[in-house]
């Protein structure tokens, strides 16, 4: 037996929402016996962004019933049953969670349509609701609405149980979520907070077997402790003890995230033990004086002007500041034919690539950019938000080397190199750190960058 459903809520922070709308179909492998359906009032006010995809507004709840009231009727036509939702960890999180709120332990096992539409029908370009339904021909109404989304759900799940021809997948994919409302497990993630920064999995040893950033660490660690993977199952069974550090700005949670991990090395953290970037920028002067700004992968021989995490986004920096700046496309490798670049020959473009403008002039351009970018012979704060409202957090670059972060409230604070080493917390230079560096110089346009005077 079955209990097919679809969860609306309110949106807002992570655990905290309350379920706004619910639609239960009771489905026995063949037809639909039962049924539930109905408004709840959350008890908190809707997200706008909620609103506009749902069209249910507060308004609307105000004499819906709360969940207390339909709580009984939704452990009955539940009981016995496996759930069935598309993203099933969501809807059973919400659920569980309200169920929580009311000081009982609703389990049930669960099967994600998502998972199961990804495994029998891999050939489908999209695994979202909408879309894959409407490419199987299943008709869906009222997109975002609990009962709409439930009854293509339903359509979509008798579906999937005629493609499932051994019953294999099925048998495999059902499986109890009781492991995230583990005692141990629950406990452990409680008191978390939702913000920015990097947390530490211990064993019962204490020792690390795992370090993590996120924008939100009780989410992160939440999806660590409901994972099916291979690598979450281990952390579940392994996990004893969870500490953290806010670090408010996300470029320090990577900094500090990859500092901590070359220094403990834990033995679930295999990705970041090497290099964080694949591509690197070299300039490279033509035969004619010009300096070329040439995308390679990565080699620790030459010296670089930064480095990209992948070839794309290289080529995206690359578009970008031929745009701004008016680089000749060809010499940084985004036109890649014969004679002038495209834009010079659409006069959008002072022709460096055919000798019309001066070198001197080009070249000019390309160091502001190259200066711009990167830290060579320089000292410098960048600096921005903090942990807390008052305060701000600063990355101290000295003599061209990353030196380490801090936090400040009070501006005379960073104005003296003294009173600044004295704030910080000293952590190695090495090239991933000033790979995250760069990138977030590239990417963050709140980032304040203050350049100190050399001693």
């Amino acid at each position: 037996m079955y209990a097919i459903l679809d969860i609306e809520s309110s949106g807002g922070k992570f655990n905290e929402e309350g379920i706004t709308e619910i639609a239960i179909y009771k489905f026995d492998g063949h037809e639909v016996v039962d049924q539930f359906i109905s408004l709840v009032n959350p008890e908190r006010p809707i997200d706008q962004y909620v609103i506009k995809l749902t069209g249910i507004n507060n308004n609307m709840l105000r004499t819906a019933p709360k969940f207390y009231e339909v709580a009984k009727r939704i452990v009955e036509i539940t009981e016995g049953c496996v759930i069935v939702a598309h993203n099933a960890q969501f809807d059973y999180r919400i659920l569980s969670t309200e169920f929580g709120r009311l000081g009982f332990d609703f389990k049930r096992k669960t099967l994600c349509t998502v998972e199961l539409s990804q495994k029998l029908m891999p050939e489908q370009p999209s695994h979202s609701l909408g879309k894959l339904v409407r490419s199987l021909g299943i008709p869906i109404a009222d997109r975002h609405r609990a009962n709409g989304d439930a009854l293509a759900t339903v359509e979509l799940f008798k579906l999937l149980l005629i493609k499932d021809l051994d019953k294999e997948i099925i048998s495999e994919n059902i499986r109890s979520l009781e492991m995230e409302f583990n005692a141990k497990l629950h406990n452990l993630v409680r008191d978390l907070p939702t913000k920015t920064g990097v947390y530490y999995l211990y064993n019962e040893e204490n020792k690390i077997i795992y370090i993590g950033k996120s924008k939100n660490i009780k989410k992160r660690i939440n999806q660590h402790f409901t994972g099916s993977d291979r690598k979450s199952m281990s952390l579940q069974k392994e996990v004893e003890r969870v500490t953290f550090e806010i670090t408010g700005m996300e470029m320090i949670a990577l900094l500090l995230e990859n500092e901590e991990i070359k220094r403990h090395k834990p033995k679930y953290n295999k990705a970041l033990k090497k290099n964080i970037f694949t591509h690197a920028l070299y300039p490279i002067t033509d035969d004619h004086g010009y300096v070329n700004l040439k995308l390679t992968k990565a080699d620790g021989r030459k010296k670089h002007i930064m480095t990209f995490s992948n070839r794309d986004s290289g080529k995206s920096f690359l578009r970008r500041i031929s745009e701004i700046n008016g680089l000749c496309e060809k010499f940084t490798g985004i036109y890649t034919g014969k004679g002038s670049c495209f834009k010079n020959e659409i006069q959008e473009c002072a022709g460096a690539c055919v000798g019309k403008e001066d070198k001197d002039a080009y070249n000019a351009r390309v160091r502001a950019i190259i200066e711009k970018y990167t830290f060579r012979n320089k000292n410098m704060l960048l600096i921005g938000y903090g942990r807390e409202k008052a305060e701000r957090s600063v990355v101290l670059i000295e003599d061209s080397e990353f030196k380490g972060f801090g936090y400040f409230k009070l501006n005379h604070q960073i104005s003296k190199l003294s009173i600044i080493k004295s704030i910080i917390t000293p952590m190695q230079h090495n090239k991933d750190a000033q790979h995250i560096i760069q990138s977030e110089m590239r990417r963050n346009r709140k980032l304040k960058v203050l350049e100190l005077p050399k001693n």
